[in-house]
């Protein structure tokens, strides 16, 4: 998918949360809208499950769109001859923050008073 038709998608979220960007994308009548809501969908679950973000509070900070490598292609037209074209591809780059979640602490105690108690059995 070319630069310029993914980049007039993006634009429509850039600055929202993740999820009124969701919601905007699943209505938004264009075939570069799916490749950017899951590109979104992805930066919103590893904000969660590999950095701690509370999901609720994503927000998009930054979402960039640039060229890819081009595929060199042939397309066959009339009389046996062929036309070449070329496959364009896109990067997409889409950045979140919001509130990072409490990391819960366990008691350290706890561990050493059950590492005691099976010492003096």
């Amino acid at each position: 998918m070319s630069t310029r038709k993914v980049a007039t998608v993006a634009a429509l979220v850039r600055g929202r949360s993740v999820a009124d960007a969701l919601v905007i994308l699943e209505h938004t009548p264009r075939a570069s809208a799916a490749a950017v809501r899951s590109v979104v969908r992805s930066a919103q679950a590893n904000a969660e499950h590999n950095h701690g973000y509370k999901p609720q509070t994503l927000q998009i900070v930054e979402i960039s769109v640039h060229a890819g490598p081009r595929m060199k292609r042939f397309r066959p037209v009339a009389r046996g001859s062929a036309n070449k074209f070329q496959h364009k591809t896109t990067h997409i780059r889409v950045l979140v923050d919001g509130e990072k979640r409490e990391i819960k602490k366990t008691a350290p105690v706890a561990k050493k008073a059950a590492a005691t108690e099976k010492g003096a059995k």
